[in-house]
C-alpha cells in the first residue's frame, strides 16, 4: 500500500443536515440492535464518521494557521467554528445515550474502561444552551491568533514576524537582545486594548458556559474538556507547591550562575534566554540541512522511529520554515483517515529549532503508533500524557545532538536541560493565573495583570522587567498563546516535564530500556488515564510524593548545582 501524501488529502466541508442524519441512523441500528454484536457494528459506522469529520476540522485549521491572511481559509475556518459545536451536540447525545443505558458495560469490554470515564467529560462539557457561548469562544480564540500573526517589525535591516524575531533573543549581543525585547512588547503595549478586550470576553464567555452547566466557574468545566479523570485541582495545587519548595530555590540558583557566566551586574528578562558570553550555540546549517541530519538521526535510534520519519518527510507531512502570514509556534495535528499525523513549526536559527522539532516529533511519533488503536478517542491521550511523548523524545534524541551542534553539543545539551528545570516555576505560574482567572470572571483587566505580577514574585522572584513597560505592568502573559486558546493546558507540560527528566536519567544507564519502554507508552495511545499511562512506563507520577524532590535534584546534581 503507497503511504499518503498530504496533498492527496481531501476533506469537503460537511452538510449538518446529512451527518445529523448519519447520525440518527447510528442510533436507531444501536437502540434496534438484537445483541452486543450488533451494537458493536452500530458503534463501528460512528467511528468512521468521526474520522472523517476530526479530518475536516484539523485540515480547516492547519490551513488557516499557514497563511492567517487568506480570506479564503478564514472563510472556512469560520465555518467550522459555526458547525463544530453542532456537531459536538450530536455527538454528546450519542454518548449519553450509550454511557447511560444498561448496555455500557460493553462498551468498557469492548474498548476499555477509561472510554466511558472521557465520554462522561464529554457529555458534562457540553449542552445545547451553551452552543452561542461556545461559537464565540472559538471565534474570539481565532481572532487572536489573527491578530498575533499579523505582528510585522522592521529590525536589524529585515522584516520579521514574532516568531523570527524571537532568534534575537538568544543573540549573544545583549543590546540586540534588549533592542529586540523592546521591539516586541512595544507591540504587546500598543495592541494591550484589543489583547484585553479579547481575553476579557474569553473569560466571561467560559464563565457563562460553566454557569449555563451548573457549576460554580469554569474551573471544573475545563478539567471536564481536558479530559482529566484521576486528578484535580487540588492535586494541582499541590505539585504547584512542591515546584514553589523544590523547584524555585534551585532555579535562583540557576539564574545566579546565569548572572555570573554572562559577566552581569543584573539578570534582565532579555539575558534568561542566554547561558554565557559565547550566546548559545545554533544549528550549523539552514532548513534543508537540518530536515536531513534529522534523516540521519531518526536512522539510528531505530527502525521505528527512522522510518516514520521518512514516511512524514516523503509525504510532505512537515511545514517548518516561517514566513509573513504563517502563524507563530508549533504543534502537532493528524489526519486520522490516512493514519498521517502533521507537524507545523517556524524554523528561525535557533537552538530551538532542533528542541521544537523533536518535540513535535514525539506527538507525531506517539499518534503514529498508536493510529490503529479501536477508537479516535484513543489516537490521542489527555494533554499531559500527550506532552511525555514529546518532551521525553527531547532527551532521547542526546546522544545525537552532535549531528546539529558539532562541538557545541554538550554546551546544547547542559542548556537543554537547564531550561527544562526553570521551565517548571513558570508553566506553574501559567496555570495558578489561569485558576485566579476563572475564580475571579468579573475581574477586570488591570486586576488580571496584578494576578500575574503576584504569580512572578511567587514563582519567579528573580525577574527584572527593566523599562520594558507591557510586561513590567504585568502583561507578560498575553503573548502565551495557551492562555486563550487552551484554558488550563500549560500545567500539561510540566508534569509532563516530570516524567521526561525520568526517561532522561533511565536512558543515562539503560537506553535501551528507555528506549523500550517509550515506544511502548507511544502505542498505548490514550486507552488509560494520566497516571496509569506513566506508572506503565515505569514512571513515578508527578503527584506521588517525594517524585519532584528526587528528579529535581538529579538534575541539579548533573549541573553541578
Amino acid at each position: 500500500m503507497t503511504d499518503p501524501q498530504f496533498s492527496s488529502i481531501r476533506a469537503a466541508t460537511p452538510d449538518y443536515d446529512a451527518i445529523a442524519e448519519r447520525y440518527r441512523a447510528i442510533r436507531s441500528a444501536y437502540d434496534a440492535a438484537p445483541d452486543a454484536s450488533g451494537r458493536a457494528q452500530a458503534l463501528e459506522g460512528w467511528e468512521q464518521m468521526r474520522r472523517e469529520l476530526s479530518t475536516w476540522g484539523s485540515l480547516v485549521g492547519l490551513r488557516f494557521q499557514q497563511d492567517t491572511r487568506d480570506v479564503d481559509r478564514k472563510a472556512a475556518l469560520k465555518v467550522r467554528d459555526e458547525l463544530s459545536p453542532r456537531f459536538q451536540e450530536l455527538e454528546t447525545g450519542l454518548m449519553r445515550r450509550i454511557a447511560e443505558s444498561p448496555d455500557a458495560a460493553e462498551v468498557g469490554t469492548q474498548y476499555g474502561p477509561h472510554l466511558l470515564e472521557l465520554w462522561r467529560c464529554a457529555v458534562g462539557s457540553y449542552d445545547p444552551s451553551i452552543e452561542a457561548e461556545s461559537v464565540a469562544e472559538s471565534g474570539l480564540a481565532s481572532a487572536y491568533t489573527e491578530l498575533v500573526s499579523s505582528a510585522q517589525f522592521e529590525f536589524e535591516g529585515e522584516t520579521l514576524n514574532l516568531s523570527q524575531l524571537s532568534k534575537y533573543a538568544q543573540h549573544a549581543d545583549r543590546d540586540l537582545r534588549y533592542r529586540a525585547a523592546k521591539v516586541r512588547y512595544d507591540w504587546f503595549e500598543a495592541n494591550a486594548t484589543e489583547l484585553d478586550r479579547i481575553y476579557d470576553e474569553l473569560v466571561k464567555v467560559r464563565a457563562t458556559q460553566a454557569r449555563k452547566l451548573g457549576l460554580e466557574n469554569f474551573i471544573e468545566l475545563g478539567y471536564r474538556k481536558l479530559g482529566r479523570t484521576d486528578y484535580n485541582s487540588a492535586d494541582v495545587a499541590r505539585y504547584r507547591d512542591a515546584v514553589r519548595d523544590f523547584v524555585v530555590p534551585l532555579c535562583t540558583r540557576i539564574r545566579e550562575r546565569q548572572r555570573e557566566s554572562l559577566g552581569v551586574e543584573q539578570l534582565m528578562t532579555w539575558d534568561e534566554s542566554v547561558h554565557d558570553v559565547r550566546g548559545n550555540p545554533t544549528p550549523q546549517g539552514d532548513h534543508d540541512w537540518m530536515v536531513e541530519r534529522a534523516r540521519e538521526m531518526f536512522d539510528a535510534m531505530g527502525p521505528e522511529l527512522g522510518g516514520f520519519y521518512r514516511r512524514m518527510l516523503d509525504g510532505e507531512f512537515l511545514d517548518l520554515k516561517s514566513r509573513q502570514g504563517k502563524a507563530g509556534g508549533g504543534f502537532c495535528t493528524s489526519f486520522p483517515t490516512h493514519g498521517m499525523p502533521f507537524i507545523f513549526a517556524n524554523f528561525n536559527g535557533t537552538q530551538g529549532d532542533v528542541r521544537v522539532f523533536t518535540h513535535e516529533m514525539g506527538h507525531a511519533f506517539q499518534n503514529y503508533s498508536s493510529r490503529n488503536q479501536s477508537t479516535v478517542d484513543y489516537f490521542w491521550p489527555t494533554a499531559e500524557a500527550a506532552e511525555v511523548h514529546s518532551m521525553s523524545l527531547e532527551f532521547l534524541t542526546y546522544p545525537h545532538m552532535e549531528k546539529f551542534f558539532g562541538a557545541d553539543a554538550d554546551r546544547f545539551r547542559r542548556i537543554h536541560l537547564t531550561e527544562a528545570l526553570t521551565f517548571l516555576p513558570y508553566g506553574v505560574a501559567v496555570d495558578h493565573f489561569q485558576h485566579l482567572v476563572y475564580e475571579n470572571p468579573e475581574a477586570t483587566p488591570a486586576e488580571r495583570l496584578a494576578m500575574w505580577q503576584e504569580m512572578e514574585r511567587t514563582y519567579l522572584p528573580h525577574r527584572a522587567w527593566g523599562d520594558l513597560k507591557r510586561p513590567r505592568d504585568g502583561g507578560m502573559w498575553q503573548g502565551q498563546m495557551h492562555i486563550y486558546h487552551v484554558p488550563f493546558y500549560y500545567i500539561d507540560y510540566t508534569l509532563a516535564q516530570v516524567c521526561a527528566l525520568q526517561f532522561w536519567v533511565r536512558a543515562e544507564t539503560d537506553r535501551a530500556g528507555a528506549m523500550k519502554a517509550y515506544r511502548a507508552l507511544c502505542a498505548r495511545g490514550g486507552e488509560a488515564p494520566f497516571q496509569d499511562l506513566v506508572r506503565s512506563a515505569g514512571l513515578v507520577s508527578p503527584f506521588d510524593a517525594g517524585c519532584l524532590d528526587e528528579v529535581v535534584a538529579t538534575a541539579g546534581r548533573a549541573l553541578d548545582l
